[in-house]
């Protein structure tokens, strides 16, 4: 089944409808990769010139509610959104905003511990992690050679 013909059965199971807004924003999401909601909004708006910022959130917010889309915190500011399939920990430089991704498994241990201690069962899916990339850490160590 197409996604389009995946998406529409999804909605119409929950008595909603398909719109063209919501097949666009999908679409978006997946061809960005990881956007905030104004970047899935340009987007849109190249063959849509008409679909405003309240539609991409509200498309955006249904389309996580049905599991296609997933969002997450990569610092200071909006949400990205990326297509579900992407499971990865994002590793977010606070100084060059650099994003890199990590296999969630670097997190399984982590991951036992907490949930033996504290009964807690992290999603690694959903994370971001800031801290300082290896570049900046180099560039900060050879400003403090000279």
């Amino acid at each position: 089944m197409s996604d389009q013909g995946s998406l529409r059965s999804t909605l119409h199971q929950r008595g909603m409808r398909m719109t063209p807004q919501r097949q666009l924003v999908l679409d978006a999401v997946r061809e960005l990769g990881h956007a905030t909601p104004e970047q899935v909004c340009r987007r849109v708006q190249g063959t849509a010139s008409t679909v405003n910022i309240t539609t991409i959130y509200r498309a955006l917010d249904l389309l996580e509610e049905l599991g296609l889309v997933r969002h997450t915190h990569l610092g200071h500011g909006a949400p990205t959104y990326s297509a579900e399939e992407h499971e990865h920990v994002h590793l977010a430089c606070h100084r060059c905003g650099t994003i890199d991704e990590v296999s969630t498994d670097l997190l399984d241990d982590l991951c036992r511990d907490l949930l033996a201690r504290f009964g807690f069962a992290l999603d690694a899916t959903h994370l971001a992690l800031s801290g300082t990339c290896r570049n900046c850490r180099n560039a900060d160590a050879a400003e403090e050679r000279r």
